[in-house]
């Protein structure tokens, strides 16, 4: 039997909240990082296009395993409508497809991003990741594919018309869940608008309990070299999982959690859970059963609470 290969780089575990500058791609913004640290393991929390800034949180060792959670999350952004164009990207960065001489007023943007609030029915752009018969639309497109996506429903918390700064721009702020496309948007309100128009610039905010209040740049961390004081700007995993209900352990049940086993839990803990669980998914998933094991403040394992037991289904190795 062949040794196992031993993996490069430290084992670095936690959540970086990097804020992302334009121009450069989450696939690149993970790989700089990844290096940066020297890690073995990194992952980013939610695709944001190049040409967005913003919150991208990286994941990395043992926090990988909580990705499907902060996807889950909802998200804050800004971004700014120019009128006039349309493109086949829905961004700047798109070939023109339609021009208008329409701009909306004020009024006329408000009065129309009402029905756009809710649960809505949304069809991705164009130039998106969604599969089609196994391939990325986005990758049709470039090959000059058109293909029919299906709507689907996404939610949308609240949106906001935050600035006219001329005839030609709207600066907008949305907060929505999971799979919505601020590009679809853009392109969805302009046409309700009788008008033609792009997103020019687009900033997230915010993904789940990660905000700017919280983010380093992504210059900073190139600049940094010392590896403690890289280490000091990651989140915990449990920052990642702060709406998740959870429950105190110690002692054996931590000790078999940690080996994969499950354990009994006792009267108090199974109502306490009862108390705490909500509707949720994951993947699409029934995750109303999740549950994070905590042994003071660190997160042991996420499990399943069923028939009085808590079954792991990832645990953390620290």
């Amino acid at each position: 039997m062949s040794r196992r290969q031993k993996k490069r780089g430290r084992p670095v575990t936690g959540w970086l909240v990097l804020d992302k500058p334009e121009g450069v791609t989450s696939t690149q913004a993970v790989a700089i990082c990844r290096r940066q640290f020297d890690a073995q393991k990194c992952g980013h929390g939610g695709t944001l296009d190049p040409l967005a800034s913003g919150i991208l949180p990286l994941a990395f060792g043992e926090a990988t395993k909580t990705v499907g959670y902060v996807m889950e999350g909802d998200k804050d952004y800004v971004f700014t409508i120019r009128w006039g164009t349309s493109t086949t990207t829905q961004d700047r960065e798109g070939e023109i497809t339609g021009e208008s001489d329409v701009r909306p007023t004020r009024q006329a943007i408000e009065e129309a991003l009402k029905s756009f609030v809710g649960d809505i029915e949304q069809v991705p752009p164009q130039f998106s990741a969604v599969k089609v018969d196994g391939e990325r639309a986005y990758d049709l497109a470039r090959d000059g594919e058109t293909v029919e996506l299906k709507a689907r429903t996404v939610t949308v918390h609240s949106a906001e018309l935050v600035d006219t700064p001329s005839a030609d721009l709207a600066v907008l702020a949305i907060t929505c869940g999971k799979g919505f496309y601020i590009r679809a948007l853009a392109r969805d309100l302009a046409a309700a608008l009788g008008a033609e128009g792009h997103v020019a610039a687009l900033r997230r905010t915010r993904v789940g309990a990660f905000s700017e209040k919280d983010a380093a740049e992504l210059a900073k961390v190139q600049e940094m070299s010392d590896k403690p004081a890289l280490d000091a700007l990651l989140a915990p995993i449990e920052t990642a999982l702060d709406d998740i209900p959870a429950l105190a352990i110690k002692g054996d049940d931590a000790s078999r959690l940690r080996q994969g086993r499950e354990i009994v839990l006792l009267p108090h803990q199974i109502e306490a859970f009862r108390e705490m669980r909500r509707p949720r998914t994951v993947n699409g998933e029934d995750a109303s059963r999740i549950c994070l094991a905590k042994e003071g403040e660190v997160a042991v394992a996420l499990g399943e609470v069923r028939a009085g037991r808590f079954m792991p289904v990832r645990v953390f190795n620290r």
